[in-house]
Order: structure tokens, then C-alpha cells, then sequence
């Protein structure tokens, strides 16, 4: 007889209706430690619960979790009570958690904080011992799976962001015990290459056992040892492991490490010419400044050149010349006028000035000026000095006293 076919539906639906019967199942107990740990935006929390042989999925609605007072995170290691069911769009079943005891720290867990803080000590993880990421990189070495997304993001946003760049990838596990010694070969060949620039390791995100590999001493110590600068890109942004404390930069995912190794080529080219157009605009009003500032000069050169000092000094000169004639002539004048009054008195005084009148001015041989009868005698000879000569006479006759023309004047020796 031939059996009636099942939809895919039907058998998801069948199964999840032999769950919720299950004695079991329908309320269950599990003890295990979490990993890959998500708080959806929506409130309700995906994570796994494992332990050192196997995984189950969980889940836990908003209205339960908000009555937890734990805050869970990886490596947590709890006790979990709920109910198993199936998820019908999947096929998948997981435990719908709905109370949460916290047993302790997982093994995990441990482990990775026993590895972080023996590290530190050891100050790998110290800023000062950071190389700087090249600004420009001309070539960059990934190490990651060439088969993952994270390469593809790699890949994609650096020749989005920075095309000129070449890119060499060596293909590594990023998972299982080989993992570790793949990621250390190929960061050590990279490191020996002259032409590479920088280098980027990682993968996409995962749990902490998925992400053991990059939270392994041997690959830590590798990158600590390089000297090509390295970015490390391991999983999401709340993802940590102890390649991310060692290496040269930190990127919280894939994508961000392509964004954090190059610049963007159109922002640079931008920047450019942003930087170009205000260098002109500052060399402009440099010179500018200088133009005026030679000008000013100039004309303080002009103002202060010899000639012109020389001019304006001549100037102030024939200014002061012509005050001084000016001066001169005045002081000239003033002393003409004086000795014109000086003249007009001793032209009084003078004895040619009588002369002038009609009068005569009478001496003796010798020269001696006679002034009455009694400085002559008869015979003597005397010099009569007249306006228009002299007259050399002898004397014959003296009449002493006064002499009347008749006419009421007193002539003394005036000439008809």
C-alpha cells in the first residue's frame, strides 16, 4: 500500500505536537554554558547553549527575560528552564527559556580571561607598543577564508573607498584546531614581504568557540612579534578576542577594518582641491599684503630719498634766505632812516653847513679856525671858505664889536 505524502509543513507541525505531549520536554532543565549571545532590537534574546560535546538553540520572548535580573553574556555558564519546541518555518527546535539561574563562569570563558590577563601583564597590550597604520597604503595582505563573507567585505569596501591599493589575500582557516597555525603562517608571510604595507586578519561573527582561533596564544604572540602594522577584524562589533588587544588597530567588524586601512579616494581627491583652493586664496592674500605692503614702502622710500630731502630742505632754506633778506632790507631800512636822522643833526652841526646858507668859515694859516678879531692881526693871511671856493686874503683892518648893514641884520664876514 502505498503511503500518503506529507507536506513539509505538516511533518514540522506533527513533530512540535509530539513535543508539547512529551513529560519531558514540555518541562525541561538544561545546564550548559552561553554563547553567540544576541539581544534583538525587538527585546527577545537568541543564544546557544552548549557544552563540551554539543549545542542547543535558545530562546527567551521579551515578556520573560524581562524578569531576569541577570545580565547574560558569553561564556556564562547557567541553568536554563523552559520547554523544547520547533520552530515550524525552520524545522529547527530549541528551548523556549523561560527562568534563568546562573551556575558560574564556562570553561570558555575561563580560559580566555586567564590568556587576556596573563597577556597584559606581559604588556602586549600596551598603547606604546602600537605600530601606526600607513595613512596610504599601497599594499595590503589579508588573512582570513577565502570563502567567508568578511573577504568580500574586505575586498568590496577598500576598492570602493581606495581602488588604486592592490590586495593580496592568503587563504587560512579561521576555525579548528589547524586555525591557529594557518592565521600564524600567513601573518608571518605577509611580515616578510617588503612590499606589504599592512596587514588585516579576521572573520565574520560567531560564538567564542567559533572564535577560539583568534583568542590562541600562538596567534596573539605572532602578531605581536611583526613588524608590519596589523589590523585585526574578528567577528561583530561585540565580539572581543585577544587578537583585537594585540594588534596595531582594532576594527569592530570586517567592513570597518577596509574603512579604517585606506581613505576614500573621492574625499581625498576633494580634500585636494578643497586644500589647493584655499592654498591660492591664502597665497593671494599673502600676496596681496606684501603688494601693499611694498607700496607703503615705496612710498615712505619716496618720501625719505635724499633728492627729496634735499629739495624740501632747500625749500625750508630759500624760505629761511628770504626771511632773512626780507628781515635785512627792513633792518636796512630802519638803519637808513636812522642815519638819515643822524645826518640831518650832524648836518646841523657841521660847519659846511653854515657855508651852504651864505656863511663863511674863516682859519689862520695853520689851519686853526678863527673865531673872533682877536685870533688875527694886521697883515696876518687868512683862508675864507665859501660855498663855491676858498678866498686866501690879508688882513689890513680889524673893527672889533658888531657890524650893521643898515638894514637891522648883523653880518658877520657875509658875502655880497
Amino acid at each position: 500500500m502505498d503511503l500518503k505524502p506529507l507536506r513539509v509543513s505538516e511533518v514540522n507541525q506533527y513533530i512540535k505536537k509530539i513535543f508539547s505531549i512529551d513529560p519531558i520536554l514540555c518541562n525541561i532543565c538544561v545546564e550548559g554554558e552561553i554563547s553567540n549571545f544576541k539581544h534583538h532590537y525587538s527585546g527577545h534574546m537568541y543564544f546557544t547553549l552548549k557544552d563540551d560535546k554539543s549545542r542547543l538553540k535558545c530562546v527567551m520572548f521579551k515578556s520573560d527575560n524581562q524578569l531576569v535580573d541577570l545580565e547574560l553574556k558569553d561564556g556564562m555558564k547557567v541553568q536554563l528552564s523552559g520547554y523544547i519546541s520547533v520552530f515550524e518555518r525552520d524545522g529547527d527546535y530549541q528551548l523556549y527559556v523561560k527562568k534563568v539561574k546562573e551556575s558560574g563562569l564556562g570553561d570558555l570563558y575561563v580560559a580566555f580571561e586567564k590568556m587576556k590577563n596573563k597577556l597584559e601583564k606581559e604588556g602586549m597590550f600596551n598603547i606604546l607598543n602600537k605600530k601606526k597604520i600607513p595613512s596610504f597604503p599601497r599594499k595590503i595582505g589579508v588573512v582570513t577564508s577565502s570563502t567567508g563573507a568578511a573577504i568580500r567585505d574586505i575586498i568590496t569596501v577598500i576598492k570602493r573607498r581606495f581602488p588604486i591599493v592592490d590586495i593580496i589575500i592568503y587563504p587560512a582557516l579561521v576555525q579548528g584546531k589547524d586555525a591557529p597555525d594557518e592565521i600564524s603562517q600567513g601573518l608571518i608571510y605577509f611580515d616578510k614581504r617588503e612590499d606589504i604595507d599592512l596587514i588585516i586578519t579576521g572573520r565574520g561573527g560567531g560564538s567564542l568557540e567559533e572564535l577560539y582561533a583568534f583568542n590562541d596564544e600562538k596567534v596573539a604572540r605572532t602578531i605581536f612579534s611583526l613588524n608590519t602594522p596589523v589590523i585585526s577584524a574578528v567577528g561583530h562589533e561585540t565580539d572581543f578576542t585577544i587578537a583585537d588587544f594585540v594588534a596595531d588597530l582594532r576594527a569592530p567588524t570586517p567592513s570597518a577594518a577596509g574603512e579604517l586601512s585606506v581613505p576614500e579616494l573621492k574625499k581625498l581627491n576633494e580634500d585636494i582641491n578643497s586644500n589647493f583652493m584655499r592654498l591660492i586664496s591664502n597665497f593671494n592674500s599673502i600676496k596681496n599684503e606684501k603688494l601693499n605692503e611694498l607700496e607703503y614702502l615705496k612710498k615712505r622710500l619716496d618720501y625719505n630719498e635724499p633728492s627729496n630731502i634735499i629739495y624740501e630742505n632747500k625749500q625750508v632754506l630759500d624760505n629761511l634766505f628770504k626771511q632773512m633778506c626780507s628781515h635785512f632790507n627792513m633792518q636796512l631800512k630802519e638803519f637808513k632812516n636812522i642815519l638819515e636822522k643822524q645826518g640831518d643833526k650832524l648836518g646841523l652841526l657841521s660847519p659846511l653847513s653854515p657855508i651852504k646858507r651864505g656863511y663863511a668859515f674863516l682859519s689862520n694859516g695853520d689851519g686853526q679856525v678863527i673865531k673872533s678879531t682877536g685870533d688875527v692881526k694886521i697883515q696876518d693871511k687868512i683862508n675864507i671858505f665859501l660855498n663855491d671856493g676858498i678866498l686866501n686874503v690879508k688882513v689890513e683892518k680889524i673893527n672889533k664889536g658888531e657890524y650893521c648893514d643898515g638894514k637891522g641884520q648883523i653880518n658877520l664876514w657875509r658875502r655880497n
